[in-house]
This record gives C-alpha cells, structure tokens and sequence, in this order.
C-alpha cells in the first residue's frame, strides 16, 4: 500500500489556515486531516462545514474529514457539500453504521470508520467490503499533542490479517495520534500506511523535509 502523510490542521495556525494549507501542499502532503469536534463526543470543539468549504479552495489535496461527533449522519451532507472527499466517523457514535457508510457512498466519496483506543478492532470488520479506510486511534481522541500508544499497534495488525483473510487489498489503513519520528517506524511496521501528523509537522523548521524522512522511516 502507498505511504501517505496526512497533516492535521488541527496543529495549524488557525489563524492563517490558508496559508498552512498552501505550505503543506507544497511541502509534498499527500491529503489534509480535518479534525471536527462537537464538544460531546470528544471533550473539544474545532470546526464545522463552513469552514471547510472556505478552505476548499486553498488546495486541490483531497480533503480527509474525520468526524469525532456523536450524531455523523445528520451533518455528513453539509461535509460533503463543503467539499470533502473521505468522510471518517467512529463506530461509537449513534445511528446506524451501515446506513452512514450508505449516505457517504451515494455521493461518490470515499467512507471509513475510525475507533478509539478501547474499541476492539473487530467492530468494523462488518463493514470492510464497503469502506475504504480505517483508523485506528492511537491517542484518545479530543486534543492534539498526545503520546502514542504503542499498544495499538495489535490492532493494526489484526485488521490487515483480516483483510487478506478475505482478499481485500487496497484497505488503507490510518493512524492517528503522537505521530512523529520515532513512532511513524512502528506503526508502519504494524502494517499502517496512512500517517495523521499534526504538532510534529507544523512544528517543525521544514515539513517538506519531515515528510520525506517520515516516507522514508516507513520504508
């Protein structure tokens, strides 16, 4: 599977959010995370479909929204009129999940679930033929900043077991949390290949350079 980086804006300066968007282009991400946070499901709140469709036009990355809120199908539309093309949602949140997948699809976009660290893994191999990602917390989610738990990475592996198992190749696999140098290695090793980096990219002096030595670390 490609390696790919996926900065989170979430560690972007909000204030210049274009800016950040135009640097990481250039800089060689291969998508944007959107973090949306409703202030319930998580202990935070972010940003809403407004905003995305503001920042649409700031790249032609596609954009990943991954929704950490408790209710993803009554706002999923607005999402995907504001112009984005992979909707994550988590497992744990209400409604029906095979309906949601459902609702994503029928726009042409791409569907993918996401768990949190104390959901097993197992939840979403109902779903498999019908999504093209998952994403395994690696943190709780809510806040940027967070240390990588390792003890995901059993996770990890058992989801890619399952998807040979039953000949589903082209499965993305995505991390989320405390993703740097001396983590992205392990993760990838697990068998991930989708890297949500939020404080390590922005933070850094050059992230055009980070990102190829993070590809480079995933090799």
């Amino acid at each position: 599977m490609k390696i790919q980086i996926s900065p989170s804006i979430l560690s972007a300066d909000y204030g210049n959010l274009e800016t950040e968007l135009r640097r990481i282009t250039a800089a060689g991400a291969d998508m944007v995370h959107i973090d949306v946070m409703d202030g319930h499901f998580v202990p935070n709140i972010t940003l809403g479909a407004p905003i995305v469709k503001c920042l649409r036009h700031a790249t032609d990355l596609p954009f990943d929204v991954h929704l950490m809120i408790a209710e993803p199908q009554k706002y999923i539309p607005d999402f995907l009129s504001a112009g984005a093309d992979s909707i994550t949602f988590h497992t744990e949140s209400d409604g029906d999940v095979g309906e949601t997948i459902d609702l994503i699809l029928q726009s042409g976009k791409k569907a993918a679930l996401a768990v949190k660290p104390a959901t097993p893994i197992e939840t979403v191999y109902p779903y498999l033929d019908k999504i093209s990602m998952v994403l395994v917390m690696t943190v709780e989610p809510g806040f940027g900043g967070q240390s990588f738990m390792a003890d995901m990475m059993p996770k990890i592996t058992a989801l890619r077991e399952e998807c040979a198992r039953r000949g589903i190749e082209n499965m993305d696999v995505q991390v989320d949390g405390g993703i740097a140098a001396n983590t992205i290695g392990i993760a990838a090793k697990a068998g991930a290949n989708v890297f949500v980096s939020g404080s390590a990219l922005f933070g850094s002096a050059d992230i055009a350079e980070t990102i190829s030595a993070f590809k480079a670390l995933c090799e």
